[in-house]
């Protein structure tokens, strides 16, 4: 694949532009991902982006998800990324967690090196331990993240195994405790999440994602296709397990009432770029870019 690793393309944000108020280093440190599905060549990300309107390379045909995506997230910081269906968001998100592997740029977590690696470039087996002991990811759709037919206490112990716990009495208690701290019924524990709704399934797998107390947790559209009620609640538990456990999170969501309700900053992607980085409520009262004006006047 022949791809341009040069400047980062027009309507991108810089990782200094993207630093956050207060001192000290961040916790995440992305610097130009590129993410390209297909063959790609050289003409890919010049072709692509908000003001081609199209993802597609007219050339190659490959998908650009992401280009020149970077930012920076401190400790205990909720950030929103939100965006229409196919701008990058949950690509992004993916790439992060291992899922899907990029085409280029570097990625830093200040707890792994004290942020010298580049988490992208690790071995399989540091991904493992980087993946398992310092990330957790809530998907969109509770089966990707939860054995439905495994037990919920079971779906936090194997998580819990995964990072290296072997002693099951603690494991039990690990997940009572987070099943409860979600508001999900102790007494289901042996249950498996087949049997549990859908807002009660997304609370199970967030309890998964806890157990190992990770610094940073991604969410890919935790609400979407919940009752109105039951999105209320599940943002509720977010923000308060966010206080009291004081863990960074990256929120997608194409809903900006979510993001208005979560993200301190927030970032705006189209056609597989950040359009638009900033404080939440300057982004919503106040939008820049036209994009991003016509995402806020649709949900007024």
């Amino acid at each position: 694949m022949a791809l341009v690793t040069g400047a980062p393309p027009a309507g991108s944000v810089s990782p200094v532009d993207a630093q956050p108020g207060g001192e000290g280093p961040p916790l995440l440190l992305l610097d130009g991902l590129l993410k390209i599905y297909g063959d790609g060549c050289t003409e890919c990300v010049a072709l692509t982006g908000p003001e081609a309107a199209t993802n597609i390379c007219p050339r190659c045909h490959s998908i650009v998800a992401c280009a020149g995506v970077s930012l920076r997230l401190r400790p205990g910081e909720i950030f929103g990324v939100v965006g229409e269906s196919g701008s990058g968001k949950t690509t992004l998100l993916r790439c992060l967690y291992f899922d899907e592997t990029r085409t280029a740029g570097q990625a830093h977590l200040s707890p792994y090196d004290g942020g010298r690696a580049d988490i992208f470039a690790l071995s399989p087996q540091q991904r493992r331990y980087v993946r398992n002991h310092l990330l957790g990811m809530v998907y969109q759709h509770p089966h990707l993240g939860l054995d439905l037919d495994v037990s919920a206490g079971g779906n936090i112990a194997e998580k819990l195994l995964m990072a290296g716990s072997r002693h099951v009495g603690r494991m039990r208690e690990r997940g009572r405790e987070l099943l409860d701290r979600t508001e999900v019924p102790v007494d289901r524990m042996d249950e498996p999440p087949r049997r549990f709704s859908g807002g009660m399934q997304q609370r199970v797998q967030i309890a998964k994602t806890l157990a190992n107390q990770p610094p940073l947790v991604l969410m890919d559209e935790v609400t979407t296709g919940l009752d109105v009620s039951v999105q209320a609640r599940v943002l509720d538990l977010i923000r308060g397990l966010q206080r009291t456990l004081g863990v960074a999170m990256i929120v997608v969501s194409h809903d900006l009432g979510v993001i208005r309700l979560l993200a301190q900053r927030t970032a705006v992607m189209k056609d597989g770029r950040i359009v638009e980085l900033g404080l939440t409520d300057q982004i919503l009262e106040d939008p820049q870019h036209p994009y991003t004006q016509l995402l806020v006047s649709a949900q007024l």
